[in-house]
C-alpha cells in the first residue's frame, strides 16, 4: 500500500520548497523542488533534515490514526541507519 506525505518549507531567502516522501513496496522515495522549477530532484539518500521532518509529520498522523505504525518504525530505522553511517 502506498503512503505519501507532502510538505512545504521556506529557505533563508524566502523561496518555497516542496518535499514529497512516498513509501511503496516498503521503500521510501524522497523528491523535492523549489518554487518555479519544473523538474523534481530525486534523492537516493534523503537529506537528514527531511527525515526528521517526516518523522514529526508521520508521528502526528499516527496519533490521529492517519498513518500506520509500520511507517513510524520504518522512518525511525532510516534515521538510526543514517546516524550509524555518520
Amino acid at each position: 500500500m502506498r503512503s505519501q506525505h507532502i510538505w512545504t518549507e521556506k529557505d533563508g531567502d524566502g523561496r518555497k520548497r516542496e518535499v514529497r516522501a512516498t513509501k511503496f513496496g516498503g521503500v521510501w522515495r524522497f523528491q523535492s523542488k523549489m518554487a518555479g522549477e519544473a523538474d523534481w530532484t530525486y534523492y537516493d539518500i534523503p537529506p537528514f533534515e527531511d527525515l526528521l521532518i517526516l518523522k514529526q509529520i508521520v508521528g502526528r498522523k499516527y496519533r490521529r490514526r492517519r498513518a500506520s505504525a509500520d511507517d513510524v518504525v520504518s522512518i525511525e530505522k532510516l534515521i538510526s541507519e543514517r546516524n550509524v553511517d555518520e
